[in-house]
């Protein structure tokens, strides 16, 4: 279906209320990797009862643990088919550290639309209040959209930020289970892309890809496990650009540079030639 430029643009969506408990806070962490050694006090800290840790990037799911179908991509002027969707890129920011649990309400609008020729980047915020209206996060994304170009926008944006021209500060390596994109899944991705063989080969992949929220979300805690002392409590806002797939059983290595109030980075799969797979990785610091 065509997109629809002057329907899409500036378009808000119905609001939707949700909660979550420390549980689904520790199912995401689990998912993510969190408690690979269980005598690590700092790996216990995300997986405690009760308090555990939460990450930013939580709130990239936080309203999704009920959803047991796959996703649909129909907003004002947008219908896709799901199979020529890839995330392009996810920030979130957070005026203050995530609670274990909590009710909230969350209201999202289409941002800005842009048209590559040969495909479509939709540009989503969702801002996100507590019950009595405190802001508690915003989420900023863009999807890339396979065959849905030549509608007539606007090109937008393609440049990417500047790495420090020195050594990382940090090199950590992040191993990928065989079973983490269907154990991420129980956060609320069902795409079968991630998890159906028959469905990933319809979209190109030899084999069902991981997530990219979940890649999104292990480097975040990287980031501050090496960077931060292990406290997510410290920051305020992080992103990153989605550059390649990730396939589960492989390992990913993420380069760091602290960047005064920023530590910035990339994630490569060093397994394939160090082909990227986060680029402006970027997470500021309270």
């Amino acid at each position: 279906m065509p997109i629809k430029l002057d329907e899409a643009l500036g378009a808000e969506f119905g609001a939707v209320e949700f909660s979550w408990t420390a549980t689904n806070v520790q199912l995401y962490n689990l998912a993510l990797g969190a408690g690979s050694d269980p005598m690590d006090p700092r790996e216990l800290s995300y997986v405690v009862d009760g308090t555990p840790q939460v990450l930013p990037t939580f709130g990239c799911v936080a309203a999704s643990f009920n959803d047991v179908n796959p996703p649909k991509v129909s907003w004002p002027g947008i219908e896709i088919d799901l199979a020529k969707i890839l995330h392009a890129s996810e920030k979130v920011i957070v005026p203050a550290p995530l609670p274990a649990s909590g009710s909230a309400r969350a209201i999202s609008r289409i941002v800005d639309v842009w048209d590559k020729g040969k495909a479509a980047v939709v540009v989503l915020e969702t801002n996100v209040t507590s019950t009595d209206g405190t802001p508690l996060w915003t989420q900023q994304r863009s999807i890339f959209a396979r065959g849905e170009g030549g509608f007539g926008g606007e090109r937008g944006p393609s440049s990417s930020s500047e790495l420090p021209d020195r050594a990382p500060d940090f090199e950590i390596d992040m191993p990928v289970s065989p079973q983490q994109a269907l154990l991420y899944r129980l956060c609320g991705d069902r795409n079968p892309l991630h998890s159906d063989p028959g469905f990933a080969a319809a979209a190109g992949f030899d084999r069902p890809i991981l997530h990219g929220l979940c890649t999104y979300g292990m480097t975040c805690k990287a980031v501050v496990d090496s960077a931060l002392d292990g406290d997510a409590g410290a920051v305020r806002s992080f992103g990153a650009r989605f550059a390649g797939v990730v396939f589960p059983g492989e390992t990913l290595r993420a380069r760091l540079w602290n960047d005064g109030a920023r530590v910035v980075g990339t994630v490569v799969a060093p397994g394939r030639d160090d082909a990227a797979v986060l680029g402006d990785v970027e997470l500021v610091r309270a």
